[in-house]
């Protein structure tokens, strides 16, 4: 089923890249509608469009995916529900594609939904606590997003249809409450601050899910949505609250990861810092770049996670990474491909992430940038390159802290095989897709400026690696700075904000009031009250309709003392 699936996904990748390829050469689209019911003078349509950017993003959700069910096959073998753990994946997918290829706000809802339901369902996979707390956190942030497409469906009700595509860039949808709700529903999807805290919650899901949901698909939905909506965010307040909330995930993440131990956790926040990247260039009108990121960060990302989930499974499913280390000489292959893609996220020169981030980077340094988030720019760029060499000591090169007993290897050819594929992608997608969408860009820097990116990476390259390896032999400075480090190690709190925070005030007043009022004197007095007063009653007249002789004799009895004591 893993095999059929890949072909499946692949072949339609490979389609989706011609096709996209054709589009873009000859600058065109197709916009295929047809009318599903017709009441009177009410018709409802359905609309699909074709372009070069939704095929192109579409191939490579295929290619993933496909990818990622091969990777299943191995990873999942022991699973006795692995064939409904595919067709759930499957189902993801299907959400996603349906999401991609709409222009208009409800079939996009359809597919939003689907990709919520869906995720719901693979984040409980593994029936335990842990997981049912981390889907319904989940559910309940991306319900949030679900509510805010529906109000501003209504709203758009204003312009005469749902088909955003032929209102985006006009004078009717700028300023409208139904951009604030857009953003606010991608901001769900692409857990940006304060919704973040459900993407390190979802890590609960099986490992090829989080290879496949936080690289390519859900997190980049919301993403995606603001690509789409772009010409009407450019110039507006909407993308000036973009660039603070953007710079602000990312500093977030990336502090909250180079505190974290946890291998899934740590690529999660990495996901969420490159996201913040994302959001923020966006509010500098340059969609085409946020989208040149999302696709080679979807690869690398990918890639990183299936690593991730190779080393889990060799070194018996712990993912700690100070139970790993010296996993070079076990491992080859994995370490090869976590270094190439841990690299690429970095943006290290040439490889698939450097065109992507260096070129955000330098734009946003051209553009109108405050001191605020200049600095936030630099220091989010040096805790990434910071966190994935903290990792590369932990887990690859530091010390062997595995037990003696254990036995790591690289032989398992069905996880290995699409690692191997996704590391061509992790190495060169960033150069074609450069050549292919920006075959010129003009960047006017300072000297300083232009290395800035180069030094923040040197800089933050050398303090996780070399930091990590001094501070076994002093003193933890951490205690001692107990409060910041809670701070930055908890997300900002965050996690305990969107969950205590949010219900644990409200389920103490409705337990105040349930008190005060449904067993309160009001209860005493009204419907509890009367129940047992009636009750009471009625088992005093059954008692005497028992027909019992001496229940008669003490009745007769009372009667006649009653009827002696009045004559």
């Amino acid at each position: 089923m893993a095999m059929t699936s890949m072909v499946f996904l692949f072949s339609i990748g490979g389609w989706g890249v011609l096709s996209s390829l054709m589009l873009l050469k000859s600058d065109s689209c197709y916009f295929l509608e047809w009318e599903l019911i017709s009441v009177n003078s009410v018709s409802v349509e359905m609309a699909l469009i074709f372009d070069w950017m939704s095929l192109l993003f579409l191939s490579f959700v295929c290619y993933i995916s496909s990818m990622v069910l091969y990777y299943s096959g191995g990873y999942m073998s022991e699973d006795k529900n692995i064939m409904r753990f595919i067709y759930l994946v499957l189902g993801f997918v299907a959400s996603m594609l349906f999401l991609i290829l709409s222009p208009n706000l409800i079939s996009i809802l359809l597919g939003w939904d689907g990709l919520g339901l869906v995720s719901y369902a693979l984040v409980i996979y593994y029936q335990n606590e842990k997981s049912a707390a981390a889907g319904m956190l989940t559910a309940l942030s991306n319900r949030i997003g679900d509510v805010a497409i529906l109000l501003s469906i209504a709203f758009l009700m204003d312009l005469g249809g749902w088909n955003f595509i032929f209102y985006v860039g006009g004078p009717s949808l700028e300023g409208s409450l139904a951009l604030w709700f857009i953003v606010m529903a991608a901001m769900t999807k692409s857990a940006q601050i304060p919704f973040s805290a459900w993407l390190p919650a979802a890590m609960a899901a099986p490992t090829p899910v989080s290879a496949l949901v936080h690289s390519s698909t859900l997190v980049t939905a919301g993403v995606y949505l603001l690509i789409r909506f772009s010409p009407s965010l450019s110039g507006t307040l909407v993308s000036t609250v973009l660039l603070l909330v953007g710079c602000t995930t990312m500093l977030m993440a990336g502090l909250g990861a180079n505190f974290e131990t946890d291998l899934k956790k740590i690529i999660a926040l990495s996901t969420l810092s490159q996201l913040g990247v994302m959001i923020s260039i966006l509010s500098f009108g340059s969609a085409m770049l946020a989208f040149f990121h999302l696709l080679t960060h979807a690869l690398f990302k990918a890639l990183l996670f299936m690593c991730a989930g190779s080393i889990i499974h060799g070194v018996g499913e712990s993912q700690d990474i100070r139970t790993m280390g010296s996993l070079v000489g076990f491992m080859p292959l994995s370490v090869m491909c976590i270094n190439l893609a841990n690299l690429s996220l970095c943006g290290i020169p040439f490889l698939a992430g450097f065109y992507s981030k260096d070129l955000i980077l330098e734009v946003a340094f051209m553009g109108p940038l405050n001191i605020i988030c200049l600095i936030m720019y630099g220091v989010a760029t040096g805790l990434t390159v910071s966190y994935s060499f903290r990792l590369v000591y932990y887990s690859l090169s530091g010390a062997w802290n595995l037990n003696c007993g254990s036995s790591v290897s690289d032989e398992n050819v069905l996880m290995t095989a699409p690692m191997s594929a996704l590391t061509l992608g992790a190495v060169v997608s960033g150069a074609v897709i450069s050549w292919l969408i920006f075959p010129s860009y003009m960047i006017c820097l300072s000297f300083f400026f232009k290395m800035l990116t180069s030094l923040v990476v040197l800089l933050g390259g050398s303090i996780g690696y070399f930091l990590n390896m001094v501070v076994a032999s002093y003193n933890l400075k951490s205690i001692k700075l107990y409060e910041m480090t809670l701070f930055s190690g908890s997300m900002w709190f965050m996690p305990f904000l969107s969950t205590l925070g949010v219900g644990l005030n409200t389920l103490k007043i409705g337990t105040f009031y349930f008190q005060l009022s449904d067993n309160g004197w009001s209860e005493y007095y009204g419907g509890q009250g009367m129940y047992l007063l009636m009750k009471d009653s009625s088992k005093v007249l059954q008692i005497i309709q028992e027909n019992s002789i001496k229940i008669y004799l003490v009745m007769m009895l009372i009667w006649m003392v009653g009827f002696l004591s009045v004559f």
